[in-house]
């Protein structure tokens, strides 16, 4: 369990493609303070620490995980927004994130509005997934390459989110134009109460 504020963009030094399976190892700062068997949000995906040497550490990615995410668009010099697992003793400063990706979205617009930036993203629409709480709402929360945010202007297809500074530079937002790919996670309060819904009808 996730809360979706990013510690740090880490940097994939190297992509080990094994049959249906992705090894991708990365360095960060703090990999002296992980364990074998750890789990990790990368851009919103939780992964597996697998194994770590001096100072990086490696994950797997299955198939599934590659069909549904842009993990398997990384390459070596890609930056990976990185969380660790929640503490729960502590403050939940952004909203429950499980780190199972529902989809993939593409950025349609970056707009720079005095210092900040609104990014609006496009995703495939599905009415069936849409009954099942996949869908955003306008102040709602919804995880973007696993960063917690606010849901502003939503469409039935497309939502804007508004990115300070100090996120654009601690995170790969500062990577991400039109055209990029990212990571959506819609919120799981959404997807239970459109379930409970769905049974009192």
């Amino acid at each position: 369990m996730f809360s979706g504020i990013i510690e740090e963009a880490a940097q994939v030094v190297a992509i080990e493609k094994d049959k249906g399976n992705v090894h991708l190892t990365l360095k960060c700062s703090f990999t002296n303070e992980l364990q074998i068997d750890q789990s990790v949000s990368h851009n919103g995906v939780c992964l597996t620490v697998v194994d770590i040497k001096d100072d990086t550490y490696t994950v797997t990615a299955i198939q599934e995980t590659l069909d549904i995410s842009n993990i398997g668009l990384l390459k070596v010099g890609s930056k990976v927004n990185l969380e660790r697992s929640m503490i729960m003793n502590g403050r939940l400063d952004g909203h429950i994130v499980q780190g199972h990706v529902d989809q993939t979205a593409t950025c349609i617009d970056v707009k720079e509005a005095d210092g900040s930036w609104y990014y609006t993203f496009k995703y495939d629409f599905d009415k069936e997934m849409a009954k099942k709480g996949y869908f955003t709402v306008d102040k709602g929360s919804v995880t973007v390459n696993g960063v917690s945010l606010t849901v502003v202007e939503p469409t039935q297809d497309t939502f804007k989110v508004a990115i300070i500074p100090f996120t654009h530079q601690l995170t790969n937002f500062h990577q991400i134009e039109k055209g990029s790919v990212v990571n959506i996670e819609f919120d799981i309060i959404g997807k239970y109460i459109s379930r409970l819904t769905s049974l009192q009808s």
